[in-house]
């Protein structure tokens, strides 16, 4: 039997692809609800935004204050989800 090395690198960019663009939408995702509040608008329809926007146009409706309060809502926002989900960096095959 022989061990397809390069298979196991292959599946192991995939699954490690797909569960980094699983941390970072719901990263997006929880930065939105976090400052929504912040803002004084809905949080369902901030959140609704990210699936046709991206966030510099989003950030781009924002004034000064807005744009610096969303930088600390997504540091909330990743301390949250590290806590949650652990360490998003990919794991090494060592």
């Amino acid at each position: 039997m022989v061990w397809d090395l390069r298979g196991a690198l292959l599946k192991k960019g995939e699954v490690e692809s797909a569960r980094l663009d699983a941390f970072e939408f719901k990263l997006r995702a929880r930065t939105m609800r976090l400052l929504a509040p912040v803002l004084g608008l809905e949080a369902d329809a901030l959140v609704e935004r990210i699936a046709v926007e991206p966030d510099e146009a989003i950030l781009g409706t924002l004034d000064g204050e807005g744009q610096a309060a969303w930088s600390r809502c997504r540091a909330e926002a990743y301390r949250q989800l590290v806590e949650e989900l652990g360490d998003p960096t990919p794991v090494k095959l060592a």
